[in-house]
């Protein structure tokens, strides 16, 4: 499989100072399966070269536990699918050992007809490279990137193009990771004792001033597209109806609103009770998320984790903010923007967090925290 360094070199990506390096190059021409650190990088890119430009790729799994310890059947395999490959296409270790990843570049305009195609194709060559009881042992996933609107966020395997997350391949992060999740830990723990006074308190007078539970579970979207229950206190009448924020989310994502308060601000919305206008007001009605961070759902800093329908109706640079990042109680958007910002904006401020994140930002965000929920700039 052919591979010229004109080509790898449109893989870098404007949004990071990451390019493809002349030693990455070397590996590539010295052997047609490439390092699983360097094929993650490039499905990287190419996913963000994807967001800007829309068009398709599909990225191939093939998988066997032979790979290996069968040093002739990788041989075969590898051979077959350079055969009928491009040489755009990149072959190298999804998982090394056992799992081969094809990214297959540039795809333009798919259906399901083109897709089945290639499929064919691809586990025909294979079939005929190799005897029939190695082929028995060989797996075969195909999947498009971008999975568009209109499908459920359960149903896409969004973590299948997202290996450098779910995996934790950026060494520079993999430490933060935990230290990450040892200060949601502390905090939640902390917050909970702290303000379990202030809990009971908030609880008994939103029982006694509408009818109703006292907290609010709703399904929200975290990391990678899974579902979760979010919890906050309730703060508005019961049996509303959604569709008012329904519409207005729509409205909003598409950029179709005359006016905007802001992003997720209704004014005057009738669904919120007066005691619902204060906890929003003041962010008190957030406090029951700290059982969320506790169960890792979500962390003390990341963004706001959005609605299933809402996701539904992400373009797909969107979708960034949260198939990479675990929500959060507060962030940068929470402390810079909350709802005076356009919702544009507060995705971009996400995207930003994400490339800048670590622990020292965490804490810098959580000390900032505090002035912003008392000075109830821009809270919904």
């Amino acid at each position: 499989m052919a591979i010229h360094k004109s080509a790898l070199l449109t893989w870098a990506d404007d949004s990071s100072p990451e390019k493809v390096l002349d030693d990455d190059f070397d590996s590539l021409l010295d052997n047609p399966v490439i390092s699983e650190a360097t094929f993650v990088r490039m499905l990287r890119l190419e996913r963000r070269r994807t967001e800007r430009s829309g068009r398709q790729f599909m990225l191939v799994l093939i998988s066997c536990e032979d790979f290996n310890s069968d040093g002739s059947l990788l041989d075969h395999s590898v051979a077959a699918l350079s055969s009928v490959t491009r040489e755009t296409d990149i072959l190298g270790w999804y998982q090394t050992g056992t799992t081969l990843g094809l990214l297959m570049t540039e795809l333009g305009e798919t259906n399901s007809m083109t897709t089945e195609t290639i499929a064919k194709k691809l586990v025909m060559v294979v079939q005929e490279a190799v005897s029939a009881a190695s082929f028995q042992k060989i797996s075969f996933q195909f999947r498009l990137f971008p999975q568009e609107i209109g499908k459920s966020s359960e149903n896409n395997d969004y973590h299948i193009h997202y290996p450098d997350i779910s995996r934790k391949h950026r060494s520079k992060y993999s430490s933060g990771h935990a230290l990450k999740r040892a200060l949601d830990i502390a905090g939640s723990i902390f917050a909970l004792t702290l303000f379990m006074p202030i809990f009971v308190f908030i609880g008994l007078l939103v029982k006694l001033t509408s009818r109703g539970p006292m907290l609010f579970c709703q399904k929200r979207v975290g990391l990678y597209g899974k579902e979760f229950n979010f919890y906050k206190f309730r703060t508005m009448y019961t049996g509303n109806d959604p569709k008012i924020h329904q519409e207005y989310v729509a409205k909003l994502i598409s950029g179709k609103l005359n006016e905007s308060k802001g992003v997720y601000k209704i004014v005057n919305d009738p669904r919120i009770t007066p005691l619902g206008r204060f906890l929003r007001k003041s962010s008190l009605d957030e406090l029951p998320q700290f059982v969320n961070i506790l169960k890792n759902d979500m962390s003390l800093v990341g963004p706001r984790p959005p609605l299933p329908y809402e996701f539904e109706r992400y373009q797909t640079w969107h979708k960034r903010r949260v198939l990479e990042l675990k929500p959060g109680l507060t962030g940068l958007w929470q402390v810079e923007g909350r709802s005076r910002t356009t919702f544009d904006e507060m995705v971009r401020m996400d995207i930003r967090y994400a490339i800048e994140r670590s622990i020292w930002v965490d804490l810098k965000i959580l000390l900032q925290t505090p002035s912003a929920i008392l000075s109830g700039r821009g809270a919904c």
